[in-house]
């Protein structure tokens, strides 16, 4: 079965991160997945809306590290790129369902979501810095927009996983829910959207988010180079190499 589940009902192209006995952390192969769906979804005019979710207890935990470091997103075309550059870019409402933790890109895909519920067990951490790296999905500018600049410099340098509260209190998410009701709610309110003229959700979202879109590119170029540089260098290194040997990173030296 496929680690990326795609389902198309009511104007609604569900995307389930279907990895579960390996946390949802992503792979090369699932991001390129998720971007060919993004793709499918943008040019079929019967869908209406995405919704993105995963599991009760797991949302993703990230990037899976032995295929990161096997397969380093180290061009633009590479899957990580396609998926990221698809979800700012794609013209129609996009809501996601996140239930349990929710690490980096778990969390990062988010600020280019629409509508975003979580369940009360919801953990979102952006722990770029912890690994020797900084931030993606152009999170260091649209972070500061949403939380203030000290809030943002707390999860961005800290690292530290934040509630679905936290969440709620700063934008992150619209509605907190018990895990258990939490993808149905969000598919419900999916097909609320779906059910509306395809022309007019567009037209809204496009101007929702037009003094944002360049910068959003921009920013996004900008860290993919000094995220593809700092893989490279001594910190993240050691960063991956202590998580490999599950031991804690000593960056006393670099």
């Amino acid at each position: 079965m496929s680690d990326i589940l795609v389902h198309t009902e009511a104007g609604v192209t569900t995307l389930t991160f279907n990895r579960v006995d390996k946390k949802n952390s992503i792979t090369s192969s699932m991001y390129a997945a998720l971007a060919d769906a993004l793709d499918a979804a943008r040019d079929d005019a019967a869908v209406r809306c995405v919704l993105i979710q995963g599991d009760a207890t797991i949302f993703s935990a990230g990037n899976d590290i032995g295929d990161f470091l096997n397969k380093p997103p180290s061009t633009q075309d590479s899957p990580v790129f396609r998926f990221l550059r698809g979800i700012a870019a794609f013209p129609k409402p996009v809501v996601a369902a996140v239930c349990g933790p929710a690490v980096g890109i778990g969390t990062t895909l988010l600020f280019h979501c629409d509508l975003v519920y979580a369940g009360d067990n919801a953990a979102f951490s952006m722990p770029f810095v912890n690994l020797g790296l900084c931030p993606e999905a152009a999170s260091s500018l649209l972070v500061p927009q949403m939380f203030g600049y000290h809030r943002a410099a707390e999860a961005l340098l800290l690292g530290e996983p934040f509630m679905a509260e936290a969440a709620l209190e700063v934008g992150l998410v619209n509605r907190v829910l018990p895990p258990t009701e939490c993808n149905a709610y969000a598919q419900q309110q999916a097909r609320k959207l779906a059910a509306k003229p395809l022309s007019a959700l567009i037209e809204t979202k496009r101007l929702l988010k037009k003094t944002q879109t360049a910068a959003v590119v921009e920013r996004m170029d900008e860290e993919g180079a000094s995220f593809g540089r700092m893989l490279r260098e001594p910190a993240a290194r050691e960063a991956f190499t202590a998580f490999m040997e599950k031991r804690r990173p000593d960056f006393s030296k670099v």
